[in-house]
């Protein structure tokens, strides 16, 4: 019987040089692409397709940074160029020259919770 684990808030964080900085309960991935046609003296359509570069675009939400990145003075508002790592059960996926577009952030008496990052990547690695 195989043993097939679901990734939990654990799996998925915000890792700068290195070390965890934030965990992250949710993530949306939409990678797009600029792909242009090419047409032909003599042909009425394209005859051939160009792949263009892609664009990871990611949404995350309920991201709880972690205690000791609070001692290390990381402040989420200041990150720029940080990595995101999601564990699944067969590979790593690590988005990395991650820098973010749009962040929320709401607090409570005992701890802040950013509720949603907008990011995105320069570059996706499995590994």
């Amino acid at each position: 019987m195989n043993n097939f684990t679901l990734p939990s808030s654990r799996d998925i964080y915000i890792e700068i040089d290195g070390k965890r900085a934030a965990v992250v309960e949710n993530y949306k991935v939409t990678a797009s692409r600029n792909c242009k046609t090419v047409g032909a003296l003599g042909h009425d359509g394209a005859v051939a397709t160009v792949k263009g570069t892609t664009e990871y675009v990611i949404e995350l939400s309920k991201v709880s940074t972690l205690g000791s990145a609070l001692s290390d003075g990381i402040d989420v508002f200041e990150l720029s160029d940080f990595s995101l790592v999601i564990v699944k059960p067969d590979r790593k996926i690590i988005f990395t020259g991650c820098e973010w577009d749009t962040l929320t952030e709401t607090a409570s008496v005992s701890e802040s919770v950013i509720e949603k990052i907008r990011l995105t990547a320069q570059k996706r690695v499995c590994v």
